[in-house]
């Protein structure tokens, strides 16, 4: 029961069609709010957390099932947001600027974070076919870091214009 609500971000991952994205979406508000709780420490510390009890929750889910990624699991699509997002609570929490300022980057990190989560290019692709929950969640965290790449290049860019 507790895996479940885990797993599937209290039922999120049921909501139809696009269950990833449902997640994703569903976990930019909650990056806002722990951004606002406690700046970039308290994200990051979420992020940890999630990505264990994310890990624990995806192979209870999983246990016994041929099918190691079912769409109703999101909170790896949680994890991979919020590490998306991180560049906007570095700045913010570094510049002491307020992060819904950057919401040009907030975009960018959701459409940069699900393009890298489908296409799933090298090691995320790599992630994804290891075939167990330990990869269900890394394949994330690799789309998500791919983003946070992506949100830094997109706003090196802005500015030089």
């Amino acid at each position: 029961m507790i895996a479940r609500m885990i797993a599937t971000l209290f039922g999120v991952g049921y909501l139809r069609p696009a269950p990833g994205t449902w997640g994703s979406l569903v976990s930019l508000p909650w990056a806002w709010l722990l951004h606002v709780i406690g700046g970039l420490p308290l994200l990051v510390l979420g992020i940890i957390i999630a990505f264990f009890k994310g890990w624990w929750a995806t192979a209870k889910m999983t246990s016994g099932s041929d099918d190691h990624d079912p769409s109703e699991i999101v909170v790896d699509e949680l994890v991979g947001q919020w590490i998306a997002v991180l560049p906007l609570s570095i700045a913010s929490w570094r510049m002491g600027i307020d992060i819904t300022v950057m919401w040009p980057g907030w975009i960018a990190a959701f459409a940069l974070f699900r393009l890298f989560d489908i296409w799933k290019p090298w090691i995320i692709g790599w992630a994804d076919r290891r075939g167990d929950a330990l990869g269900v969640m890394l394949d994330d965290v690799f789309a998500g870091i791919f983003a946070a790449i992506g949100v830094v290049v997109l706003a090196g860019l802005y500015h030089a214009l």
